[in-house]
């Protein structure tokens, strides 16, 4: 297709490689997000193999390993902290790591200076409140009062996307999982150097390096009331359900203080169901597919969803064709993720055997591993 006039409404990992893939074609790219501080909020990701795939075709893999931590596999250890075995995971292409980690604040420096210096017009503080189709385009009425006419609207504004209520107000919301995350910023000793998992409990912790002086650790807690923890509790609890964890887990659990870095969530999961578009407007990213972190992937989906956008708009005859085709090829791939994550928590509420979690997440990981 000749230049469009892009919006793209959300600033997140989604919204940054959209602007990124389709600024290298040649559209003309406006970004708006809500934060006026276009902040990343939380501690660390674990990045997976398909991931760091995702970061070379994006361009940003090698800003990526050097803010971040390249790991050699995954250890898996008792709550005592026995070592039960370890596992080497080679990289899905040639000079890619098999996992690793990083900070999301750094991940987010390193998006936003590369949609920066794609030239996209980037506007802060606002959001869009309505929508109207014309005949050759779209009309954005913004929250500060401004409208301005686009080729097309993509939203990717997130797991309670705005976006989405306004296209699909009977959409599905996101259903909570019966699970909570607590992710806590830690020091790194220099022999972690391979993500862990703490197996044998309800509670499930873990420890993923995020650079060479920092990790986080990862608390999956069963929470079937849904429970909210404000942010001068979640310490304490993290505490609380560590008691009993042996090793690093329980190093850092006693190294926490009113002070340590904890962010929590309850966990929540949707996959909408097909369109995801409706005349010039596109959802992507977490406002049709929000994931679990079982299998640490919900950025590697978003990635590709930028990346394989812009091939469909390059290649397509029309908006619509370009929005149907990009749908029917990313549904399935997306619900794999979604899906696969949420039966993995359910898995380990009902404490299934970890040979039983291993081959399900294993299948998983080889189903990713083919390009999108």
């Amino acid at each position: 297709m000749n230049q469009l006039k892009i919006l793209i409404v959300g600033g997140g990992i989604a919204g940054m490689s959209c602007a990124i893939s389709l600024a290298k074609s040649g559209h003309d790219i406006h970004l708006v997000d809500l934060d006026p501080e276009w902040r990343a909020y939380g501690t660390g990701i674990t990045i997976q193999p398909a991931t760091f795939r995702a970061f070379r075709q994006l361009g940003i893999d090698g800003e990526v390993l050097e803010a971040g931590f390249a790991a050699k596999g995954t250890r898996f250890r008792l709550v005592d902290g026995t070592l039960l075995n370890e596992v080497i995971i080679d990289g899905i292409e040639p000079g890619l790591p098999g996992g690793g980690g990083i900070m999301r604040p750094a991940l987010h420096r390193i998006l936003s200076q590369k949609t920066v210096g794609t030239g996209t017009n980037i506007s802060l503080g606002i959001t869009v409140d309505a929508l109207e189709e014309r005949t050759d385009r779209i009309d954005a009425h913004f929250s500060n009062g401004q409208v301005e006419s686009f080729d097309l609207v993509i939203g990717a504004d997130g797991v309670n996307s705005k976006m989405r209520s306004l296209l699909f107000p009977n959409a599905p919301s996101p259903h909570f999982t019966g699970q909570g995350c607590f992710r806590t910023l830690a020091p790194r000793p220099t022999n972690v150097d391979m993500i862990e998992v703490y197996l044998g409990s309800p509670i499930k912790p873990g420890i993923t390096p995020v650079s060479d002086k920092e990790l986080y650790m990862f608390t999956l807690t069963p929470e079937p009331n849904g429970e909210y923890y404000p942010p001068e509790g979640q310490n304490a609890r993290v505490r609380e359900v560590l008691q009993g964890f042996g090793g690093l887990i329980g190093e850092i659990r006693d190294s926490i203080g009113p002070d340590s870095q904890t962010v929590y969530r309850p966990l929540e999961a949707l996959i909408l169901p097909k369109p995801w578009h409706k005349g010039r407007v596109l959802l992507v990213g977490d406002a049709v597919h929000s994931t679990t972190p079982q299998l640490a992937s919900g950025a590697c989906c978003a990635i590709e969803d930028g990346l394989l956008l812009a091939d469909y708009l390059d290649t397509s005859g029309s908006i619509d064709l370009a929005f149907t085709a990009f749908t029917d090829r990313r549904f399935e791939r997306c619900r794999d993720v979604v899906e696969s994550s949420v039966l993995i928590g359910a898995m380990e509420l009902a404490q299934a055997p970890s040979s039983d979690l291993a081959a399900v997440y294993a299948a998983a990981m080889l189903r990713l591993a083919a390009r999108a």
